[in-house]
């Protein structure tokens, strides 16, 4: 029996240097921290451990097909980390913007025609009821966004239905990493003619501002 829905996992390899740049240099003019590179690479590790234990749990029931799409590797080092984690689907993100991305990997998932889940690994209190709720709701509606606390959304859900239609899709125009992107992408899938719903509000991990409810 196949899976009831796709999950795509849009992932950075946590190498010092490489990932939570905006946090690193939050940690080195903020606090003055040395080796911050390091250190939010250690953090973008547990965070990625995080994420994919929720993923390979629901993996595991069946539930989910999970594919890894990975950036800051080449293809050979990405395949081995991905079934390291457990995961045996995986690609590269690839070039361009994040709605470029997306599209590309969402595109991929086409095929199978069913409701598909994407997600990053920034948020450190992802739950499986997270995703299996966004499930529950893609069975009523077209598209679920979990709104983040930025503005950005920390997951975005496509329907069946939505899935075979590309072109209301609602990833053109919006501007990526400003404030009103979970806004504009509501406002484009509706004016698509696609129903919507949210999930809670959560706060994900860039700056050093964002890990002060996970320090006290």
């Amino acid at each position: 029996m196949q899976p009831e829905a796709g999950l795509v996992v849009m992932a950075r390899w946590p190498g010092s240097g490489r990932c939570k740049r905006r946090l690193a240099k939050d940690m080195a003019e903020h606090l003055g921290l040395s080796a911050s590179a390091e250190r939010s690479a250690r953090l973008q590790r547990q965070l990625c451990n995080h994420t994919l234990n929720v993923v390979r749990r629901e993996q595991n029931r069946g539930k989910i097909s999970p594919v890894l799409a990975i950036s800051g590797l080449g293809p050979r080092a990405a395949h081995r980390w991905g079934c390291q984690q457990g995961i045996h689907r995986v690609r590269l993100q690839g070039q361009g913007g994040l709605g470029t991305l997306l599209k590309k990997q969402l595109l991929q998932e086409q095929h199978w025609i069913r409701p598909t889940l994407v997600i990053g690994t920034d948020l450190p209190d992802l739950s499986h009821n997270d995703l299996r709720d966004a499930l529950t709701r893609l069975k009523r509606c077209d598209l679920v966004l979990g709104p983040a606390d930025d503005g950005g959304y920390w997951l975005i859900g496509f329907s069946r239905r939505l899935m075979r239609h590309p072109e209301h899709w609602p990833l053109i125009g919006i501007p990526w990493g400003e404030a009103t992107v979970c806004k504009r992408t509501l406002e484009a899938a509706h004016g698509s003619g696609c129903s919507t719903a949210l999930l809670q509000h959560r706060c994900d991990i860039d700056h050093l501002q964002d890990l002060k409810p996970w320090l006290g």
